[in-house]
């Protein structure tokens, strides 16, 4: 008996030591993606619609935890009709390469930046569901000159207000955790899943095969990332000193976060936007697209007229001395609007009361 255990022990030690070690090279990208190269390996990246005047603003969509391109497969094509749209895998995840590498939401940022570079793209609007929205967020306070606002998705300024379930926390209990890797079906993905969207949702093929397509440390090491970036720095706080304006948007139903508490929490920062969506669950962007991207669209539209009245020449004899034009500055406060709660994006669409 005392054998069989030993031989069990030994057996879970080496699968752990085997799995804590998997590393996987970028896939070959499909029709209409490519791969960029960073210091830490390809990425993969959807770039398409038009590449207009350069008063336009590109939009960057970042995915989160387990999640890949394919979570924005519904906005994509309603957001191209008009805007150049940049979607990427990050490290670790959907098509990208897979090393045994740091995945913390800083690197991330930096490797997405350096993506950007690649393509050209700079003072973008840049949209993060939840894990992808910390990453939006140190994008901005890194690489400012790449963001010219930010969207966030489902996205808690830091653990306080809630995240995984015990079933997803296990992964992490070393031996554990990647013995539960190895024999996990897809039916149990599939449950953890379900926690992403409004009850009843059903839950497409291809989510599935975004974890399956993961390697063991690009999920475990993910997992905290998100909390260690904000915790003692909330999103909240981060975002005020950028200046950067901000829309946040959360659906009603999230059942990671308490989304009335949540949302209410990025009021401190001045000028906000929000939309509140009845009905729905922590991925508003795959649940109901449309409506998503009317409110993206909404805010990308004050970036570029924010970006217009930059660009307008500088008065005559009026208020200002300094040469400059009347447009949003950095250091400003947010979208310029009134006060830290919703607008109106937060009442708009169906947002029911926006935020309390």
């Amino acid at each position: 008996m005392i054998g069989v255990l030993v031989a069990i022990v030994a057996v879970l030690v080496l699968n752990a030591i085997a799995l804590d070690a998997e590393t996987e090279p970028a896939s070959v990208p499909p029709e209409g993606m490519r791969l960029v190269e960073t210091t830490s390996g390809p990425l993969q990246v959807l770039d398409t619609g038009p590449v207009a005047d350069d008063a336009a603003i590109p939009i960057v969509l970042i995915h989160g935890t387990a999640g890949a391109i394919n979570w924005w497969d519904e906005v994509v094509p309603l957001l191209a009709a008009r805007h150049r749209v940049v979607a990427i895998d990050m490290l670790g995840y959907g098509g990208s390469s897979k090393p045994e590498s740091d995945y913390s939401v800083e690197t991330q940022a930096g490797l997405i930046s350096q993506v950007l570079a690649r393509l050209g793209v700079s003072r973008a609007a840049v949209a993060g569901h939840s894990l992808g929205g910390a990453v939006a967020t140190a994008l901005a306070v890194n690489s400012p000159d790449l963001v010219s606002g930010v969207i966030l998705i489902d996205t808690a300024p830091d653990t306080s207000f809630g995240g995984l379930s015990g079933s997803a926390k296990a992964i992490k209990i070393p031996i554990f955790g990647q013995a539960l890797w190895r024999v996990t079906p897809d039916a149990l993905i599939r449950k953890n899943l379900q926690q992403a969207f409004v009850p009843g949702f059903d839950v497409p093929d291809k989510f599935v095969d975004d974890v399956r397509a993961m390697t063991f440390p690009a999920y475990r090491k993910s997992l905290d990332s998100g909390g260690d970036f904000a915790d003692g720095n909330p999103l909240n706080e981060q975002l005020a000193d950028t200046g950067d304006p901000l829309l946040v948007i959360f659906g009603e139903e999230d059942e990671f976060y308490p989304a009335r508490e949540t949302i209410s929490a990025y009021a401190t920062v001045p000028g906000v936007e929000t939309l509140l969506i009845p009905g729905v669950g922590h991925s508003p962007q795959v649940e109901v697209p449309e409506q998503t991207v009317a409110a993206i669209e909404k805010f990308v539209a004050g970036l570029r007229a924010d970006r217009a009245a930059e660009r307008s020449p500088a008065p005559t004899g009026g208020d200002r001395q300094d040469g400059k034009g009347g447009g949003r500055e950095k250091s400003g406060a947010g979208s310029g609007k009134s006060g830290g709660g919703s607008n109106d994006a937060g009442s708009n669409g169906g947002a029911g009361s926006g935020e309390d």
